[in-house]
C-alpha cells in the first residue's frame, strides 16, 4: 500500500528546491534537494516523479505567487498609471523580499525542462498583470512590437532596478521609482 502524502513534506520540498536552485543551479541533483527538505531522496520521487516535474511544479508555484503579490491590492478605481505603478512596485517588492525564489524562477524560466504546457500555464497566472501591460503599450511607442518583446525589455528593466534596490537598500523606493519612469516612458 502507497504511503500517503503530506502537504507538509511537499512544502518542505519545494522549499527546499528554491533554496538550492538559487544557490547551486539546476545541476543540483535532488539528494541535495531532498536533504535540504529533510526527506530521503525516494520520498521527493513520491511527490514528483522526475526532477523535470519538480521543476515544473516549482516553476507554476513561483510565477503565480509573483502575480499574487503583483496584483495584490490593485486600486481598481486608480488611474492607470497609477495601477501600473502598484504593480510594479509590488512585484520589485516581493523579489527583493524573496531573492531565493527570484533566482529560482530565473533559472527556471529560461530552463529546457519546463514544458511548453508549464509555460502557457505560467502566463496564464500573469495574465492580469500581462493585461494592464497590454494597456500601457496600446498607444505608446510600443504598440506594434511583439508582447514578447515588450515582456522582454520590462523583464530587462525590472532586473537592473531589483539589482540596484537590492545593492542599495536605503534607497530601494527612490530605484523603484526610477525603473518604473523609465519603463513608463518606453511603453506609453
Amino acid at each position: 500500500m502507497a504511503k500517503p502524502r503530506s502537504e507538509e513534506k511537499r512544502s518542505a520540498i519545494v522549499a527546499a528546491a528554491v533554496r538550492v536552485i538559487a544557490s547551486q543551479g539546476l545541476g543540483a541533483p535532488t539528494a541535495t534537494i531532498a536533504a535540504e527538505a529533510g526527506v530521503a531522496n525516494g520520498s521527493l520521487f513520491t511527490y514528483f516523479e522526475t526532477k523535470a516535474d519538480l521543476f515544473n511544479a516549482l516553476y507554476l508555484e513561483l510565477k503565480a505567487e509573483m502575480a499574487s503579490a503583483s496584483l495584490k491590492g490593485l486600486p481598481a478605481k486608480a488611474d492607470f498609471r497609477k495601477q501600473m505603478f502598484h504593480v510594479w512596485s509590488n512585484s520589485m517588492d516581493w523579489a527583493v523580499s524573496s531573492p531565493e525564489k527570484r533566482r529560482a524562477l530565473a533559472q527556471l524560466t529560461v530552463s529546457d525542462e519546463i514544458t511548453p504546457a508549464s509555460r502557457a500555464a505560467g502566463h496564464k497566472t500573469m495574465a492580469g498583470v500581462a493585461a494592464l501591460l497590454q494597456r500601457a503599450r496600446a498607444n505608446g511607442p510600443m504598440r506594434n512590437a511583439p508582447m514578447a518583446f515588450v515582456v522582454t525589455i520590462m523583464n530587462a528593466v525590472g532586473d537592473a532596478t531589483m539589482d540596484f534596490m537590492i545593492q542599495d537598500p536605503a534607497n530601494a523606493k527612490k530605484h523603484s521609482k526610477a525603473g518604473f519612469d523609465a519603463l513608463w516612458r518606453a511603453l506609453a
